[in-house]
């Protein structure tokens, strides 16, 4: 029993120790790792007790642009810090009172051995070093990210630079319709340039003093505007038109553009910009209308007329024009010939005054010509009407014209033709028609346009 329980003992003993190598051999194997981890870290790590560094791992050496540990070792931690971020680095650690404490990750400078100056963020942290309290400090390198920092701002202050001295106008509006940005353009197209951005920001669209217009010049509700459909379906739209009534009482028109800032966040801001148009519009019309008017007498053109015919007569629903009347001023030529051009336009003008006069604002007049004009009667007309219409329109134009003291009488001769649901000619030959009926209705003194014309000098 005796030997037995000596020999159970030192098996006992022997399996405690090999317990115990054990054990050690497993915190010794941690510490390994944790020196390899350290050795290889990317960020730097120091540890510092009673302000001297006492460890130094190759990360931190090359930070600090030294050639070797040894270099860094037993010196002051002060040495390496830019004197404006020692004061509150001290404060920092006299807050770490417990072993594994650690300090908030904070921004400071550093100063390598060539006495270049490093932006650094570090942790510190009280632990335990050769059984003594000491501060290890993890040093992550700053250098990059204020370089892309730096050349962030200045990319958006060159952007808001470049955005501010554009003629175009920009605005960045939130999901809600708010204002975020806008930039000088806008304002100004705006008519907002007295009030400050900061009471701009953050506004709403339809508390702007203005009015939104849509492409017909009829009001256009913020949440029908094509930036609101980009803030809705994160669409693209470019080219549309809009229009804006200022509070002075300008009318401002608009070619804009929309798209979202960030196309892959549904809930971004979306970003319009507009140019002014007004003039452009203005002048285009002007060409549109100089295109298909009379340039003496502001009357529909040939091609206006032919235009407007071709449409009534393809017009599958009740015919828009009902009768075409042909209009030709008898001896016109004479009065070219015997009282010169000046006279003769003014002549023109206002028989073209005086037709414009005697019908509905419905009805087109033109003028084909020469003294040749041309009126297309809208809607329904009967043919009694008609009749009553081109002698009222004959004893208007027979009225004594006074042009430059000359007693002038013009008499017309006027052809009528009717046009019918379906009716298949073309336009040409609807004129060609009617300029047949007029030539039957003018006298025959008239057609060969020989006889001079009756004027008397006006006293």
């Amino acid at each position: 029993m005796t030997m037995t329980g000596r020999r159970s003992g030192v098996r006992v003993d022997r399996e405690g120790e090999e317990k115990d190598i054990a054990t050690v051999g497993a915190v010794e194997q941690l510490a390994q790792r944790y020196r390899s981890l350290v050795e290889h870290t990317p960020d730097g790590i120091c540890v510092h007790e009673r302000g001297i560094v006492v460890y130094a791992n190759p990360a931190i050496v090359a930070l600090l642009a030294a050639e070797s540990a040894e270099e860094i070792v037993g010196r002051p931690l002060t040495d390496f810090v830019d004197p404006a971020s020692i004061p509150p680095m001290l404060d920092r650690i006299r807050h770490l009172n417990t072993a594994g404490a650690a300090s908030e990750p904070t921004e400071m400078l550093l100063i390598r051995m060539d006495g270049v100056i490093v932006p650094v963020e570090t942790v510190s942290v009280l632990t335990v070093w050769h059984d003594h309290l000491a501060y290890q400090v993890v040093i992550h390198d700053l250098t990059a990210q204020k370089v892309a920092e730096a050349a962030q701002r200045r990319a958006e202050q060159h952007f808001t630079t470049v955005v501010s001295q554009l003629e175009e106008g920009v605005v960045v509006v939130d999901p809600d319709g708010r204002i975020e940005s806008i930039n000088p353009a806008a304002k100004r197209i705006f008519g907002t340039e007295t009030i400050a951005d900061a009471e701009l920001i953050g506004r709403r669209i339809q508390t702007l003093p203005l009015t939104l217009l849509d492409a017909n010049a009829q009001p256009l509700p913020p949440a029908r505007h094509p930036m609101a459909r980009t803030l809705v379906t994160g669409e693209t739209l470019t080219g549309y038109i809009f229009g804006v009534d200022r509070v002075d009482g300008q009318r401002r028109w608009l070619s804009g553009s929309s798209r979202l800032l960030n196309p892959d966040d549904p809930g971004s801001s979306a970003v319009s910009s507009f140019a002014d148009i007004t003039e452009f519009r203005a002048s285009r019309r002007q060409l549109e209308y100089q295109a298909t008017h009379d340039s003496l007498t502001g009357l529909a053109n040939r091609s206006l007329i032919l235009s407007q015919l071709a449409a009534a007569l393809a017009s599958s629903a009740e015919l828009p024009v009902s009768t075409v009347l042909f209009i030709d001023l008898d001896g016109f030529k004479a009065i070219n010939d015997t009282l010169g051009h000046a006279i003769g336009d003014t002549v023109l003008q206002i028989v073209a005054q005086r037709l414009q006069r005697a019908l509905r604002t419905d009805d087109l007049v033109g003028r084909l010509g020469g003294d040749e004009f041309l009126v297309l009667l809208a809607g329904r007309s009967r043919m009694v009407d008609v009749e009553a219409l081109v002698r009222r329109l004959r004893s208007t134009m027979a009225d004594p014209i006074i042009a430059r003291g000359h007693r002038i009488e013009v008499n017309a001769s006027i052809g009528v033709t009717a046009l019918t649901p379906g009716d298949p000619r073309t336009p040409e030959s609807v004129l060609h028609d009617a300029d047949l009926a007029m030539y039957r209705a003018k006298p025959s003194a008239h057609r060969d346009g020989s006889r001079r014309p009756n004027s008397t000098h006006a006293s």
